[in-house]
């Protein structure tokens, strides 16, 4: 079964031959191998490009680790470069090679070179490197499936596609697994055999004891406010261990270069700035969230939250959670209340702003969920999305209301 990524294959295409680094990023074992190695190569030979020049090397396998040397690697390019005919260098986890960074501005001085590289770590995106790639590097972020993607190679309805998308996640190798049993055994080896691994040698941790426990602490809190200070006197009350506040910010970050978490920030919406901590933290993919927590705390509305955050992400936007102040009369006097907007999802002029709802069974939910989006004293378009299977409709102030499913089922729901 092959499933089709033709958001981000046109992605690669539109990019071709621009004259920069194009790097594919994003959480392991996402797919961005097969994108670079099957999808995207099956364009260049379909549109004519012979197979000699096409150059891979996934230098997560052990047989390419002499071409982990920096200067193996440029000779064994410059080799294979042998005329004037364009060669499209194709890298895997790049991440694996010492001095990457210099080497791939070394291939942007072949003039007949088009150089594209995966990797699973954030940090060689740093300002530091972009400052070494000069300006010449073209991110493209891979993420899980989206659920039209998940339901596209689903053997089985949508409900029964959902039912497993909220569990199990989206990663594309889990629609490979059978059985309940098999989908978990894979995503805990992920985590444990992979991603700890991964994070433990890249940022030199001795114990990952604390690293683990950090994990399940933010699983456990998907969704919810927290900060680094809060997270430490957890650590003291609940585990029994003294980790200040700095160390605690530390990991969180190592979790996030490793792509499992993304931290969303509050924004004032009518006073149009940055509110700091507390943050909210999503993780890439709910199965990996729920797998850490051995599939306790599957309450579905947070999940739906988190699920709604991933595909406004996947869809190319910034998102934020929104922060407005409302204003009434209570007695006489003025009073003002802080209301929270789920997600504001810009993308250049664009903006949304989203409520996330599991039911909305009477007026009084309908009133609560549409108070804070009414707040918002702007024309751009307010939704709410509910779990529940129902057509779009919109109310008299503009507000639409669409369901989960076809919210997430179609690209263009945002714009109907």
């Amino acid at each position: 079964m092959v499933i089709q990524r033709p958001k981000y294959l046109e992605k690669l295409i539109r990019r071709k031959n621009n004259g920069m680094i194009k790097i594919v990023t994003g959480i392991r074992r996402v797919g961005k191998s097969f994108l670079l190695f099957k999808l995207f190569k099956e364009h260049l030979t379909d549109t004519g490009v012979k197979e000699e020049n096409i150059i891979q090397v996934a230098l997560d396998d052990r047989a390419n680790k002499q071409l982990r040397d920096p200067d193996n690697m440029l000779a064994y390019v410059k080799q294979r470069v042998k005329d004037d005919s364009e060669y499209y260098i194709l890298l895997d986890e790049v991440q694996y090679m010492a001095e990457f960074e210099d080497v791939l501005n070394s291939f942007l001085h072949i003039p007949n070179a088009d150089v594209y590289v995966t990797g699973s770590n954030s940090k060689f995106l740093s300002s530091d490197i972009a400052t070494e790639f000069r300006g010449r590097g073209d991110e493209i972020r891979v993420h899980p499936l989206s659920f039209s993607e998940y339901c596209s190679a689903y053997d089985g309805n949508i409900n029964e596609a959902w039912d497993d998308f909220v569990t199990y996640g989206s990663l594309p190798t889990i629609l490979f697994r059978q059985s309940a049993e098999e989908k978990t055994e894979y995503l805990s080896g992920l985590f444990n055999k992979v991603y700890i691994t991964d994070i433990a040698e890249r940022n030199n941790l001795r114990y990952v004891s604390e690293l683990d426990d950090l994990i399940d602490i933010l699983a456990s809190a998907t969704g919810s406010y927290t900060n680094a200070l809060k997270i430490a006197n957890t650590f003291k009350t609940s585990k029994g261990r003294d980790i200040d506040e700095k160390t605690v910010t530390k990991y969180i970050e190592y979790i996030a270069d490793a792509f499992l978490i993304n931290k969303a920030v509050r924004y004032d919406v009518k006073g149009r700035k940055y509110i700091g901590t507390p943050y909210k933290y999503y993780f890439e993919d709910v199965g990996l969230r729920n797998v850490r927590l051995n599939f306790r705390q599957l309450e579905e509305n947070h999940l739906m939250e988190n699920i709604i955050y991933n595909e406004l992400r996947i869809r190319g936007y910034n998102v934020d959670v929104g922060m407005v102040t409302d204003y009434g009369k209570q007695s006489g006097k003025t009073t003002k209340k802080q209301l929270e907007i789920d997600f504001i999802a810009t993308l250049g002029s664009e903006k949304y702003y989203l409520q996330s709802a599991f039911s909305i069974p009477d007026e009084a939910k309908r009133i609560q969920e549409s108070r804070p989006l009414n707040a918002v004293n702007d024309s751009f378009k307010k939704i709410i999305v509910v779990r529940d299977d129902i057509k779009l409709r919109r109310d008299e102030k503009g507000i639409v209301t669409i369901g989960l499913k076809n919210f997430l089922s179609d690209e263009n729901s945002l714009k109907a």
